[in-house]
């Protein structure tokens, strides 16, 4: 396992290996953050320097990140089978970074686990074989399924925030699209601090938004209505059993996240996405889901006002929480997972002067 350090925060990292009982990652590289191009360039590089100390029988990459690509052009340009999990995705968006990574790494690719059949439907739009294409459901799924219990047993967030069950909406906002914008993020601010009026909002901050935040809400000019009300709680993020906490306790969830769109819908809450566009568009289908631009701050407040109380139709486009198994299985089926032995002799006959990863 290779941590690139994409995500370093404690809150937004460490706290998964442990809650989740995840090994300790064999590399942790530390990259940090950056430009898109500084820190996909440093994971390039250091990507490939561990893979040519490994020499792997293949490259496993998941979802839409720098990572994601990094890992992707590392494992091509010294030609190791490449799989990748969350394939054949898109919004349709070229100026989403996410949009771009998952395209190229999608098309780098030996196999391509596709989550759902809209995924697999865009992957032969574009020319993919079916051959390398395997519908294996969403290894999210798996994760909620084998979680849900814990989180409800052992999270307290909802009790220490003083909120009552579904009677609080849960925010979170992280994409360049809108915290990149001024105009968009106020209007998110805006539009969530006048929505706590009527229902409490938590918005847990990531990392990278919060000085973004931080400075909107100091300014004197543009500071949010009623961003001071004690409804609206800005709170640090936080770790995956309290993240289920609250999206299985929320009454409605807004977010431009695609992770938690899903996980939304996982937990049986209704969800507003603050974007014009969604890779879920099963979950839109369905009514469990509802498009919000953030553009104006009363529109965001009675789209998120009008999601409470709402269900969606029945649906089951994410498999059957068995994902991770499926994975397992093409990879051993197609070849690319030796036995212990085999690795054990291929350790042996590295080359001596293979260059060798600092610890």
């Amino acid at each position: 396992m290779l941590h690139t350090g994409q995500h370093y925060d404690d809150n937004m990292s460490a706290v998964f290996f442990e809650e989740l009982g995840i090994p300790e990652p064999a590399y942790n590289l530390g990259i940090g953050s950056g430009s898109h191009a500084t820190q996909t360039g440093r994971q390039l590089i250091e990507i490939e320097e561990v893979l040519l100390a490994e020499r792997p029988d293949c490259v496993l990459v998941y979802g839409d990140t720098n990572s994601t690509l990094a890992g992707a052009l590392a494992a091509a340009k010294l030609n190791l089978p490449l799989a990748h999990v969350e394939a054949g995705l898109r919004s349709f968006r070229r100026d989403m970074p996410e949009e771009i990574n998952r395209i190229l790494t999608d098309h780098c690719s030996t196999l391509l686990f596709a989550p759902t059949p809209v995924a697999v439907d865009n992957l032969r739009r574009e020319g993919i074989p079916d051959t390398a294409i395997h519908l294996v459901g969403d290894v999210m799924y798996d994760v909620a399924l084998e979680q849900a219990d814990r989180a409800r047993t052992a999270s307290t967030i909802v009790r220490r925030l003083d909120l009552e069950p579904r009677r609080f909406i849960l925010a979170t906002i992280h994409r360049a699209v809108n915290t990149d914008n001024p105009d968009r993020l106020r209007a998110i601010l805006d539009g969530l601090a006048i929505t706590a009026r009527d229902c409490p909002v938590v918005f847990p901050v990531h990392p990278r938004t919060r000085p973004l935040v931080d400075r909107l809400i100091a300014s004197v000019d543009s500071r949010p209505h009623c961003a001071a009300n004690g409804s609206l709680k800005l709170i640090p993020p936080v770790g995956y059993l309290d993240m289920v906490a609250l999206e299985s306790q929320a009454a409605v969830i807004a977010t431009d996240s695609g992770g938690v769109q899903k996980e939304a819908f996982f937990h049986q809450t209704p969800c507003v996405t603050l974007r014009e566009e969604t890779e879920w568009t099963e979950l839109i289908d369905a009514d469990w889901n509802r498009l919000c631009p953030p553009l104006s701050a009363d529109r965001i407040r009675d789209t998120i006002l009008a999601a409470l109380g709402t269900r969606g139709r029945d649906i089951q486009p994410y498999g059957d929480g068995h994902a991770a198994r499926r994975i397992a299985e093409v990879l051993v089926g197609n070849g690319l997972c030796r036995k212990t032995e085999d690795r054990g002799r291929k350790t042996e006959d590295r080359g001596v002067g293979q260059k060798r990863i600092d610890d």
